[in-house]
């Protein structure tokens, strides 16, 4: 999947109408996905019951996690690397079935941002996301650039985040959670952008088959779907909006 599309070269006028109808697909998956994690961190955020099993709070704030707010943080990581790795050997409806289950239970995982953010906050910070998100998911689609020689760099920061994000679990440090949500910021839109094209390309590799492409649809959404909430996550971060 690293052999590229020449792209200085225009894609055919079949070919065009076939991509436009594979990246629709990629983007109805993608935008179906966070509708539901939306529901399901509303829903949960507002469920006493769900809440007291996930959190220790003190009023209204969040001081500690339970067991289980530790299960459901880990299962989207381990449904994540099911999807990216097990696609090969899955069928299309168990992938499907995978990506609308990671969809929900991350919508578990991000309930805490209603109790630690006002709604004012989440709501302008998404529509930035989304007008981000969209603008750099544009240019990857639409770029002559070989957005390839980013990758490395790309790849070494989303590590950095990922590792200084783990270690500041027990940290807890302010200072370094700002510095982790502007690399984050960083990071994640160059993803963006990088993704699409990478997806784009994907298509147009004459050696792909139709079953791999409804495979790919899922896998490139779940792609999408990361680089949007880890992007709006790191945005949010960056406000002083609390509750």
């Amino acid at each position: 999947m690293d052999k590229y599309f020449d792209l200085t070269k225009s894609p055919s006028s079949s070919q065009e109408e076939g991509l436009r109808a594979y990246m629709l697909k990629i983007y109805n998956y993608m935008s179906a996905g966070l509708v539901l994690t939306g529901l399901m961190a509303w829903f949960s955020a507002h469920s006493p019951t769900f809440l007291n099993a996930m959190y220790q709070t003190e009023g209204s704030q969040i001081v500690g996690m339970k067991p289980l707010a530790w299960v459901i943080m880990i299962a989207p990581v381990a449904l994540a690397m099911l999807l990216s790795f097990g696609i090969n050997r899955m069928s299309l409806r168990t992938a499907q079935a995978s990506f609308w289950g990671y969809a929900a239970i991350m919508g578990l995982s991000l309930s805490s941002i209603f109790l630690t953010y006002t709604s004012t906050s989440i709501a302008t910070v998404f529509f930035i996301t989304a007008a981000t998100f969209g603008g750099m998911s544009v240019y990857g689609y639409i770029t002559k650039r070989d957005l390839t020689a980013f990758r490395s760099f790309l790849m070494m920061g989303l590590f950095g985040v990922i590792i200084a994000s783990v270690v500041n679990i027990f940290l807890q440090s302010p200072a370094l959670l700002f510095t982790l949500s502007v690399m984050g910021v960083l990071v994640f839109t160059g993803l963006t952008a990088y993704d699409t094209q990478k997806l784009k390309n994907i298509y147009l590799q004459a050696s792909v088959d139709r079953n791999w492409i409804e495979k790919i649809t899922i896998i490139g959404a779940l792609n999408l779907y990361l680089d949007f909430i880890n992007l709006f996550m790191s945005l949010l971060n960056l406000t002083d909006r609390r509750r």
